[in-house]
């Protein structure tokens, strides 16, 4: 590296980290993701019996690390696909590394030869607004139908209690609501559930592990859980993205080839110390913003939870996550949800894009590998519509 190339990219780095803070609003903002991830870790942590620590740190270090490179609220989660494919199927950890490695490498491939500059550009803006309208949906169905009825009366007396925080405290900068709720939530577990002598039995200094993925792991990864994940990986995790930065933060100009370079570096090294698979996502990006954080601080204050977690106390994690209100978490998903909802509202003026946005979404939502069909048959729509209205504009002239 040149001299002129090392100060510049000093430059670069140094302007990144002078833009991340460290605040109330960056507190908030931290637990905008938690309803979606820990559910997903803790089930393929339980079911397929993977190391709780290195799984804990590894995603930790990505957060903190993806705060640190951004200098914008934009998490890292599970690949959604592959961590319900491993929980409902039992895959085993071999397996999922395996997937991590092999997803990596095609993501890094299509980033670095331009490909996911085509397949954005190939995908109308209405399609993509569906994507998002789409997982919204989806993110509020699990918060209503799978955590709020999980305590009966009393979880639905604590969801309302949240809510009630959530919007008496909404934009207010002093007491952002996202910390308060999660405390809210903490100090009811605390009261009623919390085993403090499992906790104190368990803590201690725990590393990651090493572990070199095998070619038949990787090779049967990518055929069981890379190829059914990659869909959902390119709309959600990268198109969306990129969306809802320039929607959230159109003065910071974040290529989807960036997006897309991380996605696949994270995944070739996490394999390697026991981590899973995890990816960018407008979820999580929403839920940050939504709850007050502007910046990486958010990320890497995230991050930072859950890298004590795995090094400190990786044995009480099962227990801590067991007794924590899923009602409460419900609360700061459908928060998510909305946002993710919301973004909607600019294809308004159209009734044709506002119509394959819902029609896209509600594909997402309902059918069997909906997020790849509804951009199909989005685009389908999009471009048989534009073809039409071509042809009917020439014969009239």
């Amino acid at each position: 590296m040149t001299g002129s190339a090392g100060r510049s990219l000093t430059g670069r780095v140094t302007s990144v980290i002078a833009r991340i803070r460290f605040n109330r609003n960056e507190l908030s903002g931290s637990f905008g993701d938690i309803g979606t991830d820990l559910p997903l870790i803790m089930g393929m942590i339980l079911t397929v019996n993977l190391d709780s620590a290195s799984v804990f740190i590894l995603f930790g270090l990505m957060q903190i690390v993806t705060g640190a490179v951004y200098g914008l609220p934009m998490p890292v989660q599970p690949l959604k696909a592959m961590a319900v494919l491993v929980i409902t199927q039992k895959i085993g950890g071999d397996v999922l590394a395996g997937a991590g490695l092999a997803i990596g490498v095609v993501m890094l491939i299509l980033s670095l030869t331009g490909g996911l500059f085509w397949i954005e550009h190939l995908i109308p803006k209405c399609v993509v607004r569906g994507i998002q309208f789409g997982l919204g949906l989806s993110l509020a169905t699990l918060a209503l139908k799978q955590y709020l009825p999980t305590m009966g009366w009393t979880g639905y007396g604590l969801a309302l209690c949240a809510f009630a925080i959530v919007a008496a405290l909404w934009n207010n900068h002093r007491l952002p609501p996202g910390a308060v709720v999660v405390l809210f939530g903490g100090i009811f577990a605390a009261v009623f559930s919390v085993d403090f002598g499992v906790i104190s039995s368990a803590a201690g200094l725990t590393l990651p592990t090493w572990h070199r993925p095998a070619w038949n792991d990787i090779v049967t990864g990518f055929v069981v859980l890379s190829l059914p994940q990659l869909p959902l990986s390119l709309t959600n995790s990268v198109i969306a993205t990129s969306q809802t930065l320039r929607d959230l933060f159109p003065e910071r100009k974040v290529g989807i080839g960036r997006i897309g370079t991380t996605y696949g570096l994270m995944n070739i090294a996490v394999p390697f110390l026991g981590g899973i698979p995890v990816c960018h996502g407008c979820g999580g990006l929403a839920g940050h913003y939504a709850f007050g954080a502007r910046t990486g601080g958010s990320v890497i204050i995230y991050g930072t939870i859950y890298v004590v977690l795995g090094l400190v106390f990786s044995g009480a994690v099962a227990h801590l996550v067991q007794v924590f209100p899923m009602p409460v978490l419900a609360v700061i998903l459908f928060v998510e949800a909305l946002t993710l909802m919301l973004l909607l509202r600019d294809q308004m003026a159209s009734r044709r894009d506002t119509g394959i946005a819902l029609m896209v979404g509600l594909i997402a939502l309902s059918v069997p590998h909906g997020f790849i069909v509804g951009l199909l048959a989005g685009c389908a729509l999009y471009y048989s519509s534009a073809r039409v209205r071509f042809l009917s504009n020439g014969e009239s002239s």
